[in-house]
C-alpha cells in the first residue's frame, strides 16, 4: 500500500548523519523521516551517494525522532534545511494531520526551507496534512503514491507470500502498484531541484493489477504456487484484531475497492523522464534474494 504498508517503519538502525563532499557542503542537512523504512532508506542512500548530508529520522536515530514525542522534533531539525516527511502508520489515521501541521510549523521556525510529503493516491483523509504543509511557509512538494511493490517482500504481506496464500478483502479490485525505488528517485528530485517546488505528483506503476494477477506474478517469480484468497471485510477486521493491529488498516482497502485509483497516472515519467518499474521486474529480483523462500518461515 501507500500507507503503513506504504509508509515507514523503524526496522533497522543506521549512521544518522553522513558527511557531504565539498560540492554540497553548504547545502545543509536533509532530515529523512522514516529513514530506515521502505522509501526513506532509499532516499537517504541516494542523497548520500550525491554527497549530501543526511540525518535519519527514526526512534533509534541520534538524535531520535518520534512522531508521538514532539520534544524530539527540534533536536532532530538542528542544522536541517529540507525534510522528507513520511508519517507512520498513515496520514489517514486519526491525529495525523494535527501532528504534521505542528511539525511543519516547528520545522520552518527551525530553518527548514523545503518540505516534501509522501501522501497517498485517492486518500482523502491525507489532504488535510497536505494543506497544512502547503500553508507552512516552506517550499513544498506533494508526492502521492499508489501501493508499494515492496509491500509483498517487506513487512505487511511478506508472511502471506511465504505461506503461499494472500488473504485480503480486495475482491476483484485492481491497483497500479509502484516501486519504492521510483518513489525515492522522485523524492530526491523534489528535494534537490527547484523545478519541483509547489508541485503535486501522483505516482503509479505501468499497469493495473488485480490480486490474482499479483499472485500469478509471484508464483512465476518464486517457482511455487502463491494463491489469492478474497475474504469479507469483517473477517479481515477480525484478523487484524487477532494480530493486535489497528482496525483502521482495513479502511485503507476502500482506496481500491471503490475504483478511485483504478487508472494509471504518470508522475514518474513527468519527473524522471522514464517509465516506472514493472511489478514483474520487482518480483523476479526480490525472489532472487531468497526473501520468499519457504525455509525463511
Amino acid at each position: 500500500m501507500t500507507k503503513t504498508t506504504k509508509n515507514e517503519n523503524d526496522t533497522q538502525t543506521t549512521d544518522p548523519t553522513t558527511h557531504a563532499n565539498a560540492h554540497h557542503a553548504d547545502a545543509g542537512i536533509t532530515l529523512v523521516i522514516g529513514g530506515t523504512g521502505k522509501t526513506g532508506r532509499k532516499v537517504a542512500e541516494r542523497l548520500t551517494a550525491q554527497g549530501r548530508l543526511v540525518r535519519v529520522g527514526s526512534r533509534r536515530g541520534e538524535p531520535p525522532f518520534d512522531w508521538n514525542e514532539p520534544a524530539t522534533w527540534l533536536p532532530a531539525l538542528e542544522g536541517v534545511d529540507r525534510v522528507y516527511v513520511t508519517y507512520y502508520p498513515d496520514l489517514a489515521f486519526p491525529g495525523a494531520s494535527v501532528r504534521v501541521a505542528a511539525f511543519a510549523e516547528v520545522a520552518v521556525a527551525a530553518g527548514a526551507r523545503r518540505l516534501v510529503l509522501l501522501s497517498g493516491r485517492g486518500e482523502e483523509a491525507a489532504r488535510t496534512s497536505e494543506e497544512w504543509l502547503k500553508a507552512s511557509g516552506a517550499d513544498w512538494t506533494i508526492v502521492r503514491s499508489s501501493w508499494f511493490n515492496q509491500n509483498f517482500d517487506q513487512s505487511f504481506f511478506l508472511d502471506s507470500v511465504r505461506a503461499g496464500e494472500i488473504v485480503l478483502p480486495t475482491a476483484d479490485a485492481v491497483e497500479a502498484f509502484v516501486d519504492t525505488g521510483d518513489i525515492a528517485d522522485v523524492v530526491v528530485a523534489a528535494l534537490t531541484d527547484d523545478r519541483h517546488i509547489g508541485q503535486t505528483y501522483e505516482l503509479s506503476g505501468p499497469r493495473l493489477l488485480g490480486f490474482e494477477d499479483v499472485a500469478a506474478e509471484l508464483s512465476k517469480a518464486t517457482g511455487r504456487e502463491i494463491a489469492y484468497a478474497p475474504v469479507p471485510m469483517e473477517d479481515y477486521r477480525a484478523v487484524l484484531r487477532e494480530n493486535g493491529l489497528p482496525e483502521e488498516f482495513a479502511e485503507l482497502f476502500t482506496l481500491i475497492l471503490d475504483g478511485r485509483n483504478a487508472h494509471l497516472v504518470h508522475g514518474v515519467e513527468e519527473v524522471l523522464g522514464r517509465p516506472p518499474r514493472d511489478f514483474s521486474d520487482f518480483a523476479r529480483e526480490a525472489a532472487a534474494t531468497g526473501v520468499w523462500d519457504v525455509e525463511a518461515l
